[in-house]
């Protein structure tokens, strides 16, 4: 009994022993001459942490490895000289000093290019798409098989509608003809889950492209396209959670890689303990610490692994394909310091990248606490560049919708540029109308196309960096209510569509207005410097009319917006604007192309936003 017993024992451990199976390294491979020399490699694989790992490859030192509580994970930090070569080697894994698998590690050349990772900036204008809803390109990849949706649902906002990043590359002329300068396209990267996946918001994958969307090798030629089209490219990124499917969550390398409760948590979604000096630590954990949604998992971020899992994983991708710029999702719920920490390891990689964080918050200060410059929070450099700019937004829809009053209607968007001094430089932040988590511009403005192409005027003529999101140009609407609604298919964007909003030609009269309103602000732009880089002065509002200039120091060409909302003509007497107008005599309008002889009176239609270059 005892000898069966004893043979059974050495059966299994022998079995055990010899089960290891390596199934993944992250990142699959590296570059040589980057900036930090260190790199932490994670090792999956079924029993894995029983082997040692060794690399012998010239310039590349393996310092240290580190096994965690789960057994098919092990961490490998190197050390990558300057004097590293490009290359192939293996990285070894041994059992009592016999090999027992290889993985052939890869360093390469980093790519030398003039056009790769420009930097996002005022100068650009940037169109925000969902890339399941934008157009099929490749309908083979609508269904993949072995992925937890199984079925293509056009009729339904929650299932996958096929849009994909061929479609995309094959609209690239449309969005330069518009006027855009810039992509940003909701993540691409694999997102398996059983429903609602489309939005990319939980990762299952964090280096691998949605195989519905295409290929890491279509991805970068995506990239390498728009850049030889003159169009920048951003990457929507994720810190703060991944979706359930993750092949990590399912087999974590330690419990701590997401942040526990006792039982489900979910962040209370209040921004304000994360600022208020007088906050509890228990009302600062629900909301850093707490899960987004129960599908999506939150990171640890105070978990050095990973912290680096995440940072490499960022500078991996835009080292790869040469991505110009990161906007970063729910960026208050993460943990500062780390936030922080990442901010400066990808700046010093990548001096030219821009960043920019989703703040949705309900002030201007509360924007300024999470930029960088420590200009509302002494002592705590965000070190991020930028955010999304909400509290302008809510602005302008109070400057169209609401009533005058002391710090009402037009008033509130004066009061919330005057507050500009709280940033470091406002020129960073991201100003934008709708996106896909928000109810539709058009809509918001009660279907009013005067008020529509007023928002729509200030938007491209304020300081900062101007988004909009796919479909306004042609006036879809909808209320986020579900979300889904504002999430709609670009009509034309599928073979078989009934029309093409494309095309003028499948655009109807109305639409066309709109349309051509963006496109020819959207193109004055690109060639407007003072709109580009120039200074803003403002005005206060008189007689419901509210004047801005944006302006350069050569006083060339500078630009006179004046806006009306309401329901009258009005006169304007511009005697005040001395300052601004002392060089200047005449005008043009840049949506009309009409002259204006003289600018002394200037007649300003009901419900409009006129943009004069000055002459």
């Amino acid at each position: 009994m005892r000898k069966s017993f004893i043979l059974l024992f050495l059966a299994l451990l022998t079995t055990r022993v010899n089960a290891q199976k390596l199934e993944r390294v992250e990142p699959m491979f590296w570059w040589v001459g980057m900036y930090n020399p260190k790199l932490q490699l994670l090792v999956h694989g079924t029993e894995i942490a029983a082997l040692e790992a060794e690399i012998n490859y010239p310039g590349v030192k393996l310092a240290e490895i580190h096994k965690v509580e789960n057994p098919n994970y092990l961490f490998l930090d190197l050390e990558i000289s300057a004097e590293a070569k490009a290359g192939k080697f293996p990285i070894v894994f041994n059992k009592n000093g016999k090999k027992k698998l290889q993985y052939v590690y890869e360093l390469k050349n980093k790519e030398q290019s003039s056009s790769r990772i420009q930097g996002v900036t005022s100068k650009d204008l940037i169109y925000l798409l969902m890339p399941d809803r934008f157009a099929n390109g490749d309908k083979s990849n609508d269904v993949i098989k072995g992925m937890r949706e199984t079925k293509l649902n056009r009729d339904s906002m929650y299932y996958r509608h096929g849009g994909d990043l061929q479609g995309l590359i094959g609209k690239l002329d449309y969005l330069k003809d518009l006027g855009i300068t810039t992509i940003w396209m909701t993540p691409e990267i694999e997102n398996d889950m059983p429903l609602a996946s489309y939005h990319g918001y939980a990762a299952t994958d964090h280096y691998k492209i949605d195989p519905r969307y295409g290929t890491l090798e279509l991805y970068k030629t995506y990239v390498n396209k728009a850049h030889e089209k003159g169009l920048k490219v951003i990457k929507d990124v994720v810190h703060n959670h991944m979706g359930t499917g993750h092949w990590f969550y399912n087999d974590m390398p330690m419990k701590d890689w997401v942040n526990q409760w006792p039982t489900y948590t979910q962040t209370s979604y209040r921004d304000e303990p994360v600022m208020d000096p007088h906050a509890s630590e228990t009302d600062k954990k629900k909301m850093l610490d707490g899960w987004f949604v129960p599908s999506m998992p939150d990171f640890n971020q105070k978990n050095p692994y990973v912290q680096n899992y995440i940072t490499q994983n960022h500078i991996w991708w835009i080292e790869y394909a040469g991505i110009d710029g990161l906007r970063l999702d729910t960026y208050p719920y993460n943990e500062p310091e780390y936030m922080r920490d990442w901010a400066k390891k990808l700046k010093a990689e990548f001096p030219t990248l821009s960043i920019f964080g989703e703040t949705l918050v309900n002030s201007v200060a509360a924007q300024a606490f999470f930029t960088g410059g420590s200009t509302v929070r002494p002592g705590f450099d965000t070190e991020l560049p930028g955010i999304t700019d909400a509290v302008i937004k809510n602005a302008i829809y109070e400057a169209l919708n609401g009533k005058s009053g002391w710090t009402d209607g037009i008033f509130r968007l004066y009061t919330t540029i005057a507050q500009d001094f709280l940033y470091k430089d406002a020129d960073q932040n991201v100003v934008f109308l709708d996106n896909h988590d928000m109810s539709r511009f058009y809509s918001m403005v009660g279907e009013d196309l005067n008020k529509f192409k007023t928002g729509m005027s200030i938007l491209l003529t304020m300081r900062g960096i101007p988004q909009i999101y796919y479909g306004t140009e042609i006036l879809m609407k909808n209320f986020s209510n579900p979300d889904g609604l504002v999430r709609s298919d670009f009509p034309g964007g599928w073979e078989g569509d009934k029309t093409d909003k494309f095309t003028k030609d499948g655009r109807t009269v109305q639409e066309n207005e709109a349309w051509n309103h963006i496109s020819i602000l959207a193109n004055y732009r690109k060639e407007s410097i003072a709109l580009q880089t120039g200074k803003l002065m403002q005005f206060v509002p008189e007689d419901g009319l509210y004047t801005y200039f944006r302006y350069t120091e050569v006083g060339k060409k500078d630009v006179m917006i004046v806006v009306n909302t309401e329901d009258k003509v009005k006169e304007l007497d511009t005697s005040r604007f001395e300052q601004r107008l002392s060089k200047f005599t005449s005008a043009t309008n840049v949506l009309t192309k009409e002259k204006l002889g003289s600018i002394k009176t200037i007649s300003v239609p009901a419900k409009t936003t006129l943009v004069l270059e000055l002459n």
